[in-house]
């Protein structure tokens, strides 16, 4: 795992980007999602089967109804009664009842078949429980990875109006980052890499979730935003969910506003942004 970026860097900074890696589709979906029996050889992320070039096939839903019963474990998701299991066998349990629930509401959701796509609660949950908790430090250490290179230190020579933008959206991160972390990040202009201090990199760094199922969310939102100082702060509580998903789509949505919708932008931003919001959810019920 030592070698095996857990980010695919989609928005990091302009010279910084990295292509998808294994164990970014590990953090991002690659993790079985529900029994194994029920999904055994599946590729879960809708993606992974885009790029195979291959509609997943999807399982009939088995159980009338999801619910949670309490154990030594936490909040165990139950089928009919039943636990339901990780892809390694362990059991699908939450560290809150809330928590619990919306998984067991994904479940619950399901109408005729089982769509992983559209249960990225489950995907997080197993992720955090089969991979993160058993190796906290190679994803921790992905994080701070990204702090040298973060989305919100690139910015824009031009036109005017974005460099405002970018500078309304990112700037209160930084601030906050300073005032908060003691974290003084060099902001960067162009493409040419920055490198940022080392001390300012390690004082973020101590803000990282240490807790599994924050450790798991955290690294999931630095995936999808690029950005590994927006999600601290979406961790830390200091901006909400919508502020954090706004600051990662000012470049995207300036080019929209001025050449108009790309709908197929709009479509991958909406898959994403379900992933998002289900870490921003197990960021906010383990708080």
């Amino acid at each position: 795992m030592g070698e095996k970026s857990y980010f695919d860097g989609r928005q990091a900074g302009p010279a910084m980007r990295r292509p998808v890696s294994v164990a970014t589709q590990q953090l991002c979906g690659r993790m079985r999602d529900i029994f194994t029996e029920i999904f055994e050889g599946e590729p879960v992320d809708p993606m992974v089967s885009a790029r195979r070039g291959a509609k997943a096939q999807l399982r009939k839903r088995f159980y009338e109804r999801a619910h949670i019963g309490e154990g030594e474990g936490g909040f165990a998701v139950l089928l009919d009664g039943k636990p339901v299991m990780t892809p390694a066998r362990r059991a699908l349990a939450a560290p809150s009842r809330a928590l619990a629930e919306a998984i067991a509401t994904e479940w619950n959701l399901q109408a005729d078949v089982i769509d992983p796509e559209k249960m990225p609660l489950t995907r997080l949950a197993n992720v955090a429980i089969d991979a993160v908790a058993a190796a906290p430090r190679p994803v921790a250490g992905e994080i701070e990875k990204y702090l040298g290179s973060d989305l919100i230190v690139y910015r824009a020579d031009g036109p005017e109006g974005l460099i405002e933008r970018q500078s309304l959206l990112w700037d209160p991160v930084l601030g906050w980052a300073r005032d908060e972390l003691g974290a003084r990040f060099v902001l960067a202009q162009g493409v040419m890499p920055v490198a940022q201090p080392r001390e300012a990199i390690a004082a973020a760094a101590r803000a990282i979730p240490s807790e599994p199922w924050r450790l798991t969310a955290a690294a999931s939102v630095t995936a999808l935003t690029g950005s590994g100082l927006l999600a601290l702060a979406l961790s830390a509580g200091a901006f909400d969910a919508d502020a954090v998903w706004a600051a990662a789509h000012v470049d995207e949505d300036w080019q929209m506003s001025q050449w108009g919708r790309d709908e197929v932008a709009l479509q991958r931003r909406a898959a994403r942004e379900a992933e998002f919001r289900a870490a921003a959810l197990v960021l906010w019920q383990t708080a």
